[in-house]
């Protein structure tokens, strides 16, 4: 018999560099989890995507057991790292914040088509594409 699910933990970290300092450690001290051994894990688990800010989804089964997930990093931290701007545009339709080429776009889109809700790298990079347009970020030829 499957074990009975108690919670859903859904966060954001930096890959390789999760602490037992907030916000994490009291996050998962309330549903129960061994923090030491979570943040030994992670970090391990996302060893080669270091400098990242990476999403894992934590299930906490009854017995304080838990499984985790780690998803890509969010489609908004790639294209500001492609275009190598710390932030989007704060006035979008007038002002850019940055530039990033088609294949700038191929490639974030191709890295985070497992966890888009797109079926081919063009519906992919169409997602992409217009995450980048409403940050202020110009996509050139």
């Amino acid at each position: 018999m499957a074990k009975k699910i108690t919670k859903k933990i859904k966060l954001q970290i930096q890959a390789a560099k999760a602490t037992p300092a907030p916000p994490l450690g009291p996050a998962l001290g309330q549903a129960g989890i061994n923090i030491g051994d979570f943040v030994t894990k992670f970090n391990a688990k996302t060893q080669a995507m270091a400098g990242d800010i990476v999403g894992v989804v934590i299930t906490v089964y009854e017995d304080r057991s838990y499984d985790f997930v780690v998803k890509t990093p969010p489609v908004s931290g790639l294209i500001f790292k492609a275009a190598g701007v710390e932030k989007g545009s704060g006035k979008t339709p007038t002002t850019k914040a940055g530039k990033i080429t088609k294949s700038q776009l191929r490639e974030i889109a191709e890295k985070k088509l497992p966890d888009l809700n797109a079926s081919d790298i063009e519906a992919a990079m169409r997602v992409v594409a217009g995450s980048a347009r409403s940050a202020g970020i110009e996509i050139k030829d």
